[in-house]
C-alpha cells in the first residue's frame, strides 16, 4: 500500500489517555502522532468516517500550561491490532489551530520513541597470534 501521508509520524513513549470529550469514554492510548492526525490504540472498533471531538490529555510539556487538548477528528482507518485485544483507529484532525500545532510538536519533540542508534566509538584491531 503507498504511502499518502504527507506530514512525518511520531511514534510517542507517553502514556497519553485520548477520550471522546461528549460521549466521555476512554477512546485508547496515544501511538503515534503528527501535525494532521494520530494513531490511538483502543480496546474496540471504530466505524470509518465517525466524527469526533478528541480529548486529549496532555504529557508535562515545558512552556505548556494546559492539561488536554480538545480537536475535532474523523476517523480514517480502524484495524486489529498487533494484540488481538486491541485496534489500531486512524484519527484525522478537521481543524487545528496554530496554537494547537504548537502543543502537538513539543509532543512530538518532548515524548518521541527515537531508534537512533548510539554512536559507539571504533572497536581496536584485534590482536593477532603468533
Amino acid at each position: 500500500m503507498q504511502e499518502r501521508r504527507t506530514e512525518p509520524r511520531k511514534t510517542l513513549i507517553s502514556y497519553t489517555q485520548v477520550f471522546d470529550l461528549y460521549g466521555g469514554y476512554l477512546i485508547g492510548y496515544l501511538a503515534d502522532l503528527h501535525l494532521k492526525g494520530a494513531m490511538v490504540i483502543g480496546s474496540k472498533a471504530i466505524t470509518i468516517n465517525f466524527e469526533v471531538t478528541l480529548a486529549i490529555e496532555l504529557p508535562d510539556l515545558p512552556k505548556v500550561k494546559a492539561a488536554r487538548m480538545t480537536v475535532p477528528a474523523r476517523v480514517v482507518w480502524c484495524q486489529k491490532d498487533i494484540s488481538p485485544d486491541f485496534f489500531n483507529i486512524g484519527f484525522e484532525f478537521k481543524a487545528l489551530p496554530d496554537e494547537q500545532k504548537k502543543v502537538i510538536q513539543a509532543i512530538m519533540d518532548n515524548y518521541e520513541f527515537r531508534r537512533d542508534m548510539p554512536s559507539y566509538p571504533a572497536k581496536p584491531p584485534s590482536a593477532t597470534r603468533k
